[in-house]
């Protein structure tokens, strides 16, 4: 009995509408993501790491301890990778930037359907009203 009453409850969580479109927007989300860090990583970068110097972003890094040998095997250098935190950053605000103009372009369109629906009607005056039950009382007769 709980067990069949458990499915039935998470499959009523699971086709509520806003469920439903957070998880595509979860999807979609994901894919601007790459989509962004693409252009980042191969449009963006390599110009501003050509002005910079010929420098490769995500190669830059300091070196802690440089690689040593310790009985015949190599040990990898201890590096703090902070081109790879550049790269992560001018992703970050390049994904900020978009969802920032987006958004201010629904509230545009949302204005815009504001603007385009009718306006009510004013309501009437207390003259109207009095010719219209005047109106009404001379019809009954």
């Amino acid at each position: 009995m709980g067990k069949s009453s458990f499915l039935q409850d998470f499959k009523a969580f699971a086709m509520k509408g806003n469920v439903v479109d957070m998880a595509v927007g979860v999807i979609i989300g994901g894919a601007f993501g790459k989509i962004v860090s693409s252009i980042v990583a191969d449009v963006i970068m390599p110009p501003i790491g050509l002005l910079v110097g010929g420098v490769n972003f995500t190669d830059l890094k300091w070196v802690m301890k440089p690689a040593e040998m310790v009985n015949g095997e190599e040990v990898a250098a201890v590096t703090l990778n902070y081109g790879n935190f550049l790269q992560a950053t001018f992703d970050f605000l390049i994904i900020a930037f978009s969802i920032f103009l987006f958004i201010k372009l629904i509230a545009k369109l949302g204005e815009k359907k504001k603007e385009e629906a009718p306006a009510t009607p004013p309501a009437p005056t207390k003259e109207e009203v009095l010719l219209t039950e005047i109106r009404d009382l001379l019809k009954e007769k």
